[in-house]
């Protein structure tokens, strides 16, 4: 009976269970009845045989609570074959997930996790709703040893002890995991020595080079090589920096990864592997789904503000299955869980209003499309791929514009002067897009229509754009591909 209540006796046992392409673990409260799941077993070796190769950075935290249970499992269940993980320990001793020394930025309590026991951080939920969405759940601090008991058969590990302080005890509970060096990776700063007894246990090592750290390059790149299995720089470093890097000859891995436009860049240079913080989108090429999910109050997989910051999601509106646009900058908002749409013979469906009140003369809002990736796409600011953009005044006027890549200025295709927009009125709106034209229709207004002949692009990328500074707000909903 001991074994069987001892977690790492258990998972040894486990082992004997795993075949070549898969684990199975025994679950449920009953010896007799078992409930059976099946995991293929991800190891080391095989990811870093991967020409590209993920790992859910925070568990994906564009999709889930960062460092929460959920994350991880739901990161793995979405295809990612390992993840990440940082960790402390509190005052009495436990390894706990966890980003930051504290615990404020994620529960809204100040909490050192270093002078606080475990029982002080049990009622503690992580809420990432301003950037997840209102009903994205609160969600606990996990034991790092739960978790490792749920995933270190099958997944591969990133671990990091962000205090630094912790390397024995973290050491000898990864070792109490079957074939544990293939199922775990050392990650730290890559200017810290790596301990001793990591090398020592046979533990492969990532080190990574946050921005104040790139000018190492210039001068140290042949003793970082020597000393890490891979290592990982920031996506902010410039083009020429990250070919140094994998110039290197050791795999480079990247973070934190969002987009597709970011994964393309960096394969594109060489980088071997994606630290990703949206596995569902940026893992796959295609369009998850063809209407908008803001009935839910949760953002959909792939949608992104312009700037990737908590402070610039607009907020999702479940109640009236809307989302406001509302920073004080200019904004835009790629629905990216719509998109690639088809390169034509398709429509953009969407529904627009002023909420609380209506726009200066020539400020508008509207929908950018045509974009040939996901990369921000902003009315009257220089984005990386021309595209087109339909915007509509307060005094009714609907305009086509096309704009080339790094342009400011966009270019008229086609005016019409509708019904003045009424403040919380619902406007409804279709762009129609075939092979060599453009065809935008107001359908509340039942004459609006803007036709141009153009073929210039057909970009597979959408979004949501407030065109203009500060107040006031602009609402949408209803959006969706035919």
């Amino acid at each position: 009976m001991e074994s069987i209540e001892n977690g790492h006796l258990l998972f040894s046992r486990r082992r004997f269970l795993a075949g070549a392409s898969g684990a199975i673990l025994l679950a449920g409260c009953s010896a007799r009845n078992p409930v059976q799941q099946v995991h293929p077993v991800h190891t080391v070796d095989g990811l870093l045989a991967e020409a590209v190769f993920y790992v859910a950075h925070r568990g994906s935290m564009d999709n889930w609570p960062e460092h929460t249970a959920d994350a991880y499992t739901q990161s793995l269940a979405a295809g990612a074959k390992a993840i990440e993980i940082s960790l402390s320990a509190t005052a009495d001793g436990e390894l706990v997930c966890h980003h930051d020394l504290n615990t404020l930025r994620m529960t809204g309590v100040d909490r050192v996790i270093a002078e606080t026991k475990f029982d002080g951080l049990r009622s503690l939920q992580n809420n990432a709703r301003q950037w997840l969405g209102p009903n994205s759940f609160l969600l606990p601090i996990p034991r790092l040893q739960d978790v490792l008991d749920s995933h270190a058969a099958h997944s591969v590990i990133f671990i990091e002890d962000k205090q630094g302080t912790n390397t024995a005890a973290l050491l000898d509970l990864m070792d109490s995991y079957p074939d544990s060096t293939q199922h775990f990776v050392w990650k730290q700063p890559a200017l810290v020595d790596v301990p001793d007894e990591v090398t020592r246990r046979g533990y492969k090592t990532w080190g990574y080079l946050p921005a104040d750290d790139f000018g190492v390059l210039e001068e140290g790149l042949e003793r970082l090589v020597s000393r890490y299995d891979l290592l990982g720089i920031h996506h902010s470093a410039p083009d020429d920096l990250i070919r140094t890097l994998v110039q290197g000859g050791i795999p480079v891995m990247v973070w934190e990864v969002h987009t597709r436009s970011m994964r393309d860049r960096l394969v594109g240079l060489g980088v071997r592997g994606m630290m990703c913080s949206n596995i569902p989108y940026v893992t796959t090429s295609s369009a998850r789904s063809r209407a908008d999910i803001f009935a839910t109050g949760l953002r959909g997989h792939g949608d992104l503000p312009w700037a990737l910051a908590w402070t610039h999601q607009p907020e999702i509106i479940s109640s009236g299955s809307s989302i406001l646009l509302a920073h004080s900058d200019k904004a835009s908002y790629c629905m990216g869980s719509l998109c690639p749409v088809p390169t034509s013979n398709y429509s953009i469906n969407f529904e627009m209003r002023w909420p609380e009140t209506l726009p200066r003369d020539r400020d508008h809002a509207g929908v950018a499309f045509g974009q040939r990736d996901d990369s921000p796409y902003r009315v009257r600011a220089p984005a990386d791929s021309g595209g087109y953009h339909l915007i509509i005044r307060r005094d009714g006027e609907l305009v086509l514009f096309g704009r080339v890549a790094g342009e400011v200025d966009g270019y008229p295709l086609g005016r019409v002067l509708t019904l003045p927009p009424v403040v919380g009125e619902w406007m409804r709106f279709r762009i129609e897009v075939t092979s060599s034209t453009l065809r935008c229709v107001r359908l509340d207004d039942g004459s609006g229509t803007v036709t141009a002949r153009t073929d210039v692009y057909r970009g597979g990328y959408f979004s949501l754009c407030r065109n203009y500074w500060e107040y006031p707000p602009v609402e949408f909903r209803g959006v969706s591909v035919t």
